[in-house]
């Protein structure tokens, strides 16, 4: 793990800098609190990375807090799902938090407001208090249940406690500042009535923290020294300090803001990814074409590669769009070190080898690994009959085409040297079948004569692959910024992003992959058995990725 440490940047000097001067004795504990009310993405791993790794340099703690103070959005689902997904990508957390382990507690500290004159419980509807609350460019104006006595004060919101009063009929706010220009300072909304049951407390309260005012002080109750944001809380900083300078808390953290992941070609927003979602553009959130956690581990990707990507972006206060193919690029170099190669098959052509005895099927040791001796062998087979990619084969080649073509010489991987004498098409005149000879000196693909042969193809034994569907994942948008222009997000989605093939020719050593075991096809990409739709007897392949980033290939062109 201490590879992918997040290096050195301005969270981490602000770090040092306090264990110098001894700020907080000296320790370190962060936090990772999300919502339980959808799936972790890509951007929400930066976050993890952060918040984990600075912890785990200083020797301190960091906590994974659910901030589920929002009973009609959250379930149970997401909450196994995101302490799944941290564990998946490599860090531990010990007992899981929760905001509403403290819900005695913050209902404590809004009675302390109210007694301390600094929170009022108001009655304006939801159209008023939008009204009230003034623009960017407009002051607000005070509520007419600002200056309502503390008793009164007390009594209403001890009265929403016990449910008396319909959602939406009185608010508890605090009492700050209705013309200050940050707009989150006009008097925020700090508890309301919510009428529904908790996945953690069932029924047992009908009001709810907001979470400005749940954050600051769940944080302090903790002991957290650095509170790490991204840049929209920013403008919420000054209500996360007066919050804890109003009330008598066991600590003030430091809220810390950075700036947010971006990457093109995807969209980072959990509204538009469950807009996505919702319509059926996609296949539910763990879509591999989906930047969210799960839809990338079905896909393929490694923890490590996520680690990895997120250390090499870094860690600014600066918004910047960070190229997908950086992404790929950390996924291709993990894969690379460390999936063992196969060959397939996906869009097949019948070869048959005219000269090579019919009854007699060989045994071929193949590497599993060009540069890992330690990876061993694996034993494919060989027959007459095999099958070798259609573009593998050109009846007219250009200039510089070195695999199959009529009177031509190629090496079939790790087996024999074959010459395409005849072709059979159908009645369309599409081919259908090659007819080859075999050169049975050459087997292992060196000609004993010193013959050089410049094209070396991959192929399967036709008598013992196996079929499979695999499913050709591409760029989910076809703009770099698909929100750019004011758009329609729909508009914009890449009719290419899914490409499934059917009757796929896999080697038999694939009968026993296992879901989310990357291993790449050789010449084709980086392919793993789906771990949600693939049974016994029908395999379903995902690409992980390309070998190499054609789209960049494109873009030059």
């Amino acid at each position: 793990m201490e590879a992918n440490i997040i290096k050195g940047h301005f969270i981490e000097s602000i770090i040092k800098e306090d264990i110098k001067n001894n700020k907080n004795d000296g320790n370190v504990v962060t936090r990772f609190p999300p919502e339980p009310n959808g799936y972790l993405h890509i951007g929400h791993a930066k976050s993890i990375c952060l918040n984990f790794n600075m912890a785990n340099k200083f020797n301190g703690k960091c906590n994974l807090r659910f901030d589920d103070s929002n009973p009609a959005k959250e379930k149970q689902t997401y909450i196994d799902s995101i302490k799944s997904t941290v564990n998946w990508l490599g860090f531990e957390f010990g007992t899981a938090l929760f905001a509403s382990d403290y819900f005695d507690r913050l209902h404590d500290f809004a009675v302390e407001l109210i007694k301390k004159g600094k929170a009022y419980v108001c009655s304006l509807s939801a159209d008023d208090l939008r009204e009230y609350r003034g623009t960017l460019t407009e002051p607000g104006k005070d509520s007419p249940y600002r200056e309502r006595s503390v008793e009164e004060n007390l009594s209403l919101f001890a009265r929403m406690k016990t449910g008396e009063f319909d959602e939406g009929e009185h608010t508890l706010r605090a009492k700050i500042d209705m013309t200050s220009p940050n707009i989150n300072l006009r008097d925020p909304i700090i508890y309301r009535v919510k009428k529904a049951s908790h996945p953690r407390t069932g029924n047992q309260w009908c009001i709810y923290p907001m979470y400005d005012f749940t954050h600051c002080l769940s944080d302090s109750l903790e002991g957290i020294t650095h509170s790490l944001c991204s840049l929209e809380f920013e403008d919420h900083r000054p209500l996360y300090d007066w919050t804890l300078d109003a009330l008598e808390t066991p600590c003030h953290p430091q809220q810390i803001e950075f700036a947010r992941m971006n990457i093109n070609y995807t969209v980072l927003s959990k509204r538009k990814l469950q807009r996505l979602v919702e319509e059926n553009h996609v296949q539910g959130w763990d879509d591999p074409r989906l930047p969210t956690l799960e839809g990338m581990k079905r896909r393929g990707y490694t923890p490590e590669s996520i680690r990895n990507f997120c250390n090499i972006i870094g860690v600014s206060k600066k918004d910047s769009r960070i190229d997908t193919g950086l992404l790929e690029s950390c996924l291709r170099n993990d894969l690379n070190e460390k999936a063992p190669r196969v060959m397939a098959v996906l869009r097949p052509l019948k070869v048959t080898i005219e000269n090579y005895p019919d009854d007699l099927t060989e045994e071929l040791a193949a590497r599993n690994h060009p540069q890992k001796e330690e990876m061993g062998t694996r034993m494919i087979t060989f027959s007459k009959e095999i099958y070798v990619e259609q573009d593998d084969f050109m009846e007219n080649p250009p200039k510089k085409f070195f695999r199959l073509s009529p009177g031509r010489e190629v090496r079939l991987r790790y087996a024999y040297l074959i010459t395409c004498k005849d072709i059979i098409k159908d009645e369309s005149g599409n081919v259908k079948e090659l007819i080859c000879t075999y050169d049975s000196a050459t087997r292992g693909g060196n000609a004993p004569d010193g013959r050089k042969v410049k094209g070396t193809i991959h192929w399967v034994n036709a008598n013992d692959c196996i079929n499979a569907k695999v499913r050709l994942y591409d760029r989910l948008f076809k703009d770099e910024n698909p929100e750019q222009d004011k758009q329609d997000l729909i508009e914009n989605l890449n009719p290419g992003s899914l490409e499934e093939l059917e009757s796929c020719k896999l080697e038999k050593s694939l009968t026993n992959a296992e879901p989310e075991n990357v291993c790449q096809f050789e010449r084709l990409g980086y392919f793993c058995l789906d771990s949600k739709d693939a049974a016994k007897g029908n395999p379903i392949f995902n690409r992980t990725v390309t070998m190499r980033d054609a789209w960049a290939k494109l873009k030059k062109k």
